[in-house]
């Protein structure tokens, strides 16, 4: 399973933000498990960075952006994306290149804390608590 993984999980995990920490770790934990690809855009790097920074300090930002760097599978944000998202019927054009990026990619899911964000979206769309109970089954 190919998931892609949305700003909002990944800094759920890094800043420890309760009460979405723990689903958020579970999720990342997966690529470890060897059955899931976990992968995130370039630019939700940038997010994680600017954030984890803002709240935590830059050696944090830099040791958080490393660690998910060396984790995960990190999709490049470029112009066809950007053009391509362009394109799309998302009101949020950071959504939609989120996407963009998960389609062309060939993601099976997008992993996020705003389904709504992703209303339009042609993929499944969950939450880290709601996938999880998936994998529960």
């Amino acid at each position: 399973m190919t998931l892609f993984i949305d700003s909002d999980i990944l800094l759920d995990a890094v800043l420890r933000r309760e009460p979405y920490y723990q689903p958020a770790v579970q999720i990342l934990s997966f690529v470890d498990r060897g059955d899931h690809s976990l992968c995130i855009s370039a630019h939700n790097l940038l997010n994680v960075y600017y954030f984890t920074r803002k709240h935590a300090g830059k050696p944090a930002a830099i040791k958080s952006v490393g660690l998910l760097e060396n984790k995960l599978r990190v999709l490049p944000t470029d112009s066809i994306a950007i053009r391509t998202a362009m394109a799309t019927a998302f009101n949020d054009i950071e959504d939609a290149v989120q996407y963009s990026i998960a389609l062309a990619n060939r993601c099976d899911m997008i992993i996020t804390r705003n389904l709504k964000d992703y209303k339009k979206s042609q993929l499944p769309v969950m939450t880290a608590e709601q996938y999880l109970k998936t994998t529960r089954k």
